[in-house]
């Protein structure tokens, strides 16, 4: 695999996502941003004739080279390149889910990880990606992180989302509430913590200190609230620690992300999808970025989904898209500085 070296700023690759929604005007958006023009090489990956047709509506600039495969894209290119998927056919209409626009949304994740793997670009930052129609399209993973650890052949990955001091990492992801409590197991913590110690120091965070919420009020207060804590999350966190992981916990979920955004923690292990994304969206909507842990590769997302009711509109807001890009640029030179270091340069 063909790699940029440690002077050529990342070259991230940004899939438009369902092209009935916002995704094409706030990636169209964010190649307009000066820090991410700044900070890395943009590759934008989607049909080229659509997102062209969806500027002319938005009036928004798309006048930039494309290529396809077999095509080899320059090391360096000095601005936005489009990978054209050639993915949209026949009409997509805004805001309306269809198999076409799900067909053309798989069709821009796996040609990102192909494009990754041709050493073509060095991270993914992804815009939304509609779960009824991939599902329609055929797709047999709910969301994009099912689908890249699958691309990627790995199942050890972590959902996690980037908000300035705050990281939240999820035990759990797209399962019920119920599904998500029965999943809550000594095994799967310390798997967790495991992951999170080691992607951390990967993104040069040298000695993560990772605090873990507890699954009932208060922790469970000695087992009066339910004895999860007591079960199965003391135990993983002991062992943890004992394999010299610096974890904390499990502690009150009220304020344990209050006290991560202050610095007290460099990361929180949360039990579901909803008690980590509630604080993680109330603190820094729409300032935050996905970021899939556990993958050979930086993989980005925004923190917003399709939004068909203002697809077309020309009114979406670009700031997920442009911080998931910054962000992706980022770890991919927090990556170099650790490689550097290990390699002794």
């Amino acid at each position: 695999m063909r790699t940029a070296g440690p002077d050529v700023p990342p070259r991230v690759g940004i899939t438009v996502g369902d092209p009935a929604g916002i995704g094409p005007e706030i990636v169209l958006k964010s190649l307009a941003a000066a820090e991410v023009r700044l900070a890395c090489c943009p590759i934008v990956i989607g049909d080229a004739t659509d997102l062209r047709g969806q500027a002319d509506s938005l009036g928004l600039d798309c006048g930039f080279e494309s290529f396809a495969f077999p095509e080899r894209l320059p090391l360096n290119p000095p601005a936005p390149v489009i990978f054209d998927t050639g993915a949209v056919k026949g009409l997509i209409k805004q805001g309306i889910v269809s198999v076409q626009a799900g067909q053309a949304a798989l069709a821009a994740v796996q040609a990102s990880v192909a494009l990754w793997k041709r050493g073509n670009i060095d991270a993914i930052a992804t815009a939304p990606l509609n779960k009824e129609a991939i599902k329609q399209a055929g797709s047999p993973f709910p969301g994009h992180t099912e689908m890249f650890a699958a691309l990627a052949g790995t199942d050890t990955f972590l959902m996690s989302f980037f908000a300035h001091n705050l990281r939240v990492i999820l035990l759990t992801i797209h399962v019920s509430l119920q599904d998500a409590i029965k999943a809550i197991t000594r095994e799967r913590v310390l798997s967790a913590l495991e992951t999170a110690d080691r992607e951390l120091r990967r993104f040069a965070i040298q000695n993560p200190r990772i605090a873990v919420a507890g699954l009932n009020p208060h922790a469970g207060e000695h087992g009066l609230f339910g004895n999860e804590e007591i079960l199965h999350m003391n135990p993983a966190i002991a062992e943890a620690r004992a394999r010299g992981i610096d974890a904390r916990g499990p502690l009150p979920a009220d304020t344990l992300f209050h006290r991560a955004a202050k610095g007290d923690f460099d990361a929180v292990v949360a039990c579901y999808h909803d008690q980590g994304l509630i604080p993680v969206k109330s603190m820094a909507f729409g300032d935050s970025a996905g970021v899939t842990l556990g993958l050979p590769f930086v993989r980005t997302s925004v923190d917003h989904g399709t939004a068909f009711d203002i697809a077309g509109k020309g009114i979406a807001d670009p700031g997920s898209m442009v911080q998931a890009i910054v962000v992706a640029a980022e770890l991919v030179g927090k990556e170099r500085q650790v490689r550097g270091f290990q390699s002794g340069g």
